[in-house]
């Protein structure tokens, strides 16, 4: 079984837009549900022109092609009161609606989760906002980066002794996206046995703490003591090796992470062995993680006069096959690169009859061997009478009225 077949049958109304919603119900598509996303018949989701194209500004950004894969459009005016009451209606037929406009924007179209509650008691009806409510920023806008700064990620990531980094990983929005699709399906499976709907919410910034939970116990270890940034280390800073050592080349990439752990003292003995330095091993010095951490600077110094001989590839390949966990530093430009990638369906060429082809990566879960199947992102609009002729049973006749009052577009 295909996982693009997991959840045919699911009919899911999303008014989602840029990443954090999208990003969800993406991940719905992909294993079957019949994904309808309902947009601004002028301007679409917003995302379109996020990060668009540099002197294409009709075509729909990359940004948005990357994260609405495998959905149908449907453009519906909801400043129109006929358009509200489309919505609704197709609300009736739904299994999931999800939502992340600004807050209260929803309740004042008239589209909140009591409204839609009431006309669909078994709906699933999510909700994804930048704070909680009850939170003292329960009204306040939020982006990822915006999530990240207040979920507590940026005062854990960077130098040890610089300023906050925001990770290049858009955590606050897919991350948040991924949570939200799983607690669906959680609800769902349990509305196939009770018949019962859900109002999910969820928060970017809770959210981003779930995403923290190890530096949360390391300050629980040091008696309440904020988490301090670790650079490229874990946090609580690891024993050496640990981080990105630099390797032959000298590109802005061209290093290797080599990570030895506290609970496997055979990792360091097997790096003195790999790198030629068997006259290390025993050496009171670097014996143990604890007396490794009080000469982590030496350490450094040892392991970098090694890799700094090496290209990456062949450093990771060599410490990986003395089984130590170690990791070329790869760029997007490299992964991309790499056909295998494709060859496996990680990584799937779409064929866009605006855009053109582009290649974009996919869910990355096998189902009986295969990833799911990738369709383009849709046009604006491009299912409106497609949609509403399966959903609602509406004519050409019907549809063709709705468009000409500019209802849909």
């Amino acid at each position: 079984m295909s996982g693009e077949n997991c959840l045919t049958g699911l009919k899911v109304l999303d008014l989602t837009q840029f990443e954090a919603g999208p990003s969800c119900t993406e991940a719905l598509a992909w294993m079957g549900a019949d994904v309808v996303k309902i947009e601004n018949p002028k301007s679409g989701d917003p995302g379109r022109t996020t990060l668009g194209r540099p002197g294409s500004p009709d075509r729909d950004s990359n940004y948005f092609l990357q994260y609405n894969a495998n959905k149908r459009s449907v453009a519906v005016n909801l400043k129109d009161p006929r358009g509200v009451e489309l919505v609704k209606r197709m609300a009736k037929h739904a299994d999931v609606m999800i939502e992340n406009f600004a807050p209260g924007a929803v309740e004042r179209l008239g589209l909140g989760p009591d409204v839609i509650r009431a006309l669909n008691p078994s709906i699933i009806y999510c909700q994804v906002k930048g704070f909680g409510t009850g939170s003292p920023y329960e009204q306040s806008l939020a982006f990822d980066m915006i999530a990240q700064a207040c979920g507590g990620l940026m005062s854990i990531t960077g130098e040890e002794d610089g300023k906050p980094c925001k990770p290049g990983a858009t955590i606050g929005d897919t991350g948040t996206g991924m949570l939200m699709a799983i607690s669906i399906l959680g609800a769902y499976v349990r509305r196939l046995r009770t018949g019962e709907g859900e109002h999910l919410q969820v928060a970017m910034q809770d959210s981003v703490m779930h995403y923290i939970r190890n530096a949360f116990t390391y300050m629980e270890r040091t008696g309440g003591k904020a988490a301090p940034r670790a650079g490229d280390k874990t946090v609580g800073g690891g024993n050496p090796p640990i981080g990105v050592y630099p390797c032959k080349g000298g590109g802005p990439n061209d290093y290797v992470y080599i990570f030895t752990s506290r609970a496997n003292p055979e990792h360091w003995t097997r790096l003195l062995k790999v790198m030629g330095r068997e006259d290390l091993i025993g050496d009171a010095r670097y014996a143990t993680p604890d007396a490794r951490t009080q000469r982590r600077e030496e350490v450094d110094a040892i392991v970098t006069e090694w890799t700094r001989k090496l290209d990456k590839h062949e450093a990771m390949r060599l410490v990986s096959l003395a089984t130590i966990p170690a990791g070329a530093v790869l760029d997007t430009a490299e992964l991309a690169a790499d056909r295998t990638f494709q060859d496996r369906g990680i990584r799937q060429t779409m064929k866009h009859p605006t855009a053109g082809d582009y290649v974009m990566s996919g869910w990355p879960v096998r189902f009986g061997g295969e990833t799911p199947a990738l369709a383009p992102a849709p046009l604006l609009g491009e299912h409106g009478a497609e949609v509403l002729g399966e959903w609602l049973k509406m004519d050409k006749a019907a549809v063709d009225a709705l468009r000409t009052d500019a209802v849909i577009s």
